[in-house]
């Protein structure tokens, strides 16, 4: 009977601060909405995979530092079709990088699945980007396109986008363009 006394004033203390200790870790692993761990779940996004490009919905998308409307917009797109990469998702807000790599959040509304790229600056000369009339360079020469010229993407084959806008379509190498990835293929 003495020892059961004992047992229960000495182990009750210490059940107690086990448990507190457990409730403490439990709450120190739940995601705080805005926090740099709930930016990263992607338990409560769309389940599609990341990164992925998309394209702006709108001519006035509000991009902000953070993940809901309480965050401050950090800057306004004002063109639609303006391509960007899904870097993260929480519930339904996307974070974005443009082609500068600047990075915002953005209301899952105000982007399409539409795919659209820029003419990527060349890392060697030329300057200006070659679009040819099929997925061959001894094809004849449609257009040549400047750096920066954005378009639609209709089609990718993993080394070939086909690739149209105002005033040209063709095809042009799949890595000339900044909105697709090396090797992506799209039907």
């Amino acid at each position: 009977m003495v020892l059961a006394e004992l047992l229960h004033r000495f182990m009750r203390p210490l059940m107690v601060a086990q448990v507190a200790a457990a409730v403490a870790a439990a709450l120190a692993a739940v995601p705080v909405a805005g926090s740099a761990w709930a930016a990263n779940d992607q338990t409560e996004g769309s389940g599609l995979p990341l990164p992925r490009f998309a394209s702006l919905k709108s001519d006035h998308v509000n991009v902000r530092g953070g993940p809901n409307k309480d965050h401050d917009v950090a800057w306004v797109y004002t063109r639609p079709a303006l391509p960007v990469e899904i870097t993260a998702e929480f519930e339904n807000w996307r974070r974005i990088r443009d082609r500068d790599g600047t990075e915002g959040w953005v209301y899952h509304t105000l982007l399409s699945g539409k795919r659209t790229a820029y003419v990527a600056r060349p890392k060697t000369q030329p300057d200006f980007v070659p679009l040819y009339e099929s997925a061959d360079r001894i094809s004849p020469l449609r257009a040549i396109l400047e750096p920066g010229v954005l378009g639609t993407v209709k089609h990718c084959n993993g080394q070939w986008c086909r690739f149209a806008g105002s005033g040209f379509d063709g095809w042009i190498e799949q890595g000339r363009l900044w909105g697709v990835y090396p090797n992506e293929k799209i039907e």
